[in-house]
């Protein structure tokens, strides 16, 4: 190892980095689909569960399930024996937009094949769900509902109890202030009351240890400096944005074929009517020499 080498490695943000990066954050996510904010951060939820290994998971708030099977995908990925749960109406909201059926449908057709064995969809409100788990039970939390102040502050003080002492949670939007969303104002009181990590990229992730004893595992991100901090952002920002850029060449890709069967589809019925107009011609000269006969 040159000096230059050991010396880049030996650098306090690059250990920070090194000591949370798992090789999982690098794999392409299975899901990605066009409508989810949260492209940018599938690598994190990749490296977030791989790191953490929860024994229970929960996501309030799925849509397409990009985060949820992200995380689901890290579980398969890592051998773990957690069980996940998925908890939404799938009816949609004034932030994410009203939808029909066809959005579970979708996400069902990915999920069950793959992760059926240990995950579960659950069409529910977040309050009816929630009895559903003990309290102290969770150790992975990811909330991402209707996002005003009120709803996102009360998602959280109703599931709260329901964390494990090593309980952590995510909440995402953390950096959107438009369209009264509010979950940068219950960031900064989750901020200043736990350890806690924030992703600014990506409408923003915020990650929070709210239990007793804080898993030693994310301490990279609790003890991050700002130098270690940009580091860790730096770097999964950059692998976010390399899931979006093959998100759009995937979209890309798809727009050119369905062009090119139009084009096709627009070719043969050319040369159909082209047949047309010389049969219709070969009938035509056909009925005038007869006429001349």
């Amino acid at each position: 190892m040159s000096e230059t080498v050991a010396s880049a490695a030996g650098h306090p943000a690059i250990r920070a980095l090194s000591a949370f990066l798992r090789p999982i954050a690098f794999t392409t996510p299975l899901r990605a689909t066009p409508v989810s904010a949260w492209k940018e951060h599938l690598p994190f939820a990749l490296n977030l569960v791989a790191t953490l290994r929860p024994r229970t998971l929960v996501e309030l708030g799925t849509h397409a399930g990009d985060s949820y099977c992200a995380m689901c995908q890290g579980v398969v990925l890592e051998g773990l024996a957690t069980r996940c749960w998925a908890v939404d109406t799938w009816e949609g909201d004034d932030h994410s937009g009203r939808y029909g059926t066809e959005v579970l449908a979708g996400l069902r057709a990915h999920h069950d094949p793959l992760y059926g064995a240990f995950s579960r969809l659950v069409q529910s409100t977040f309050e009816d769900a929630r009895a559903q788990f003990a309290e102290g039970s969770i150790d992975l939390l990811h909330i991402d509902g209707f996002h005003t102040y009120e709803a996102v502050k009360a998602d959280l003080d109703g599931w709260l109890p329901k964390l494990s002492p090593a309980g952590v949670v995510l909440l995402h939007d953390t950096n959107v202030r438009e369209r009264e969303f509010g979950v940068w104002r219950l960031w900064e009181e989750v901020a200043a009351r736990y350890p806690h990590f924030e992703f600014i990229h990506g409408h923003g992730l915020g990650i929070a240890a709210v239990g007793a004893a804080p898993p030693a595992a994310l301490a990279p991100l609790w003890s991050a400096g700002e130098e270690e901090a940009t580091a860790i952002r730096s770097f999964f920002f950059g692998l976010g944005q390399r899931v979006r850029a093959m998100g759009e060449l995937q979209r890309l890709t798809a727009e050119l074929a369905q062009r090119d069967g139009q084009l096709a589809a627009s070719e043969a019925r050319v040369r159909e009517l082209e047949e047309q107009i010389v049969t219709a011609s070969m009938a035509a000269t056909a009925v005038a020499a007869s006429r001349r006969r």
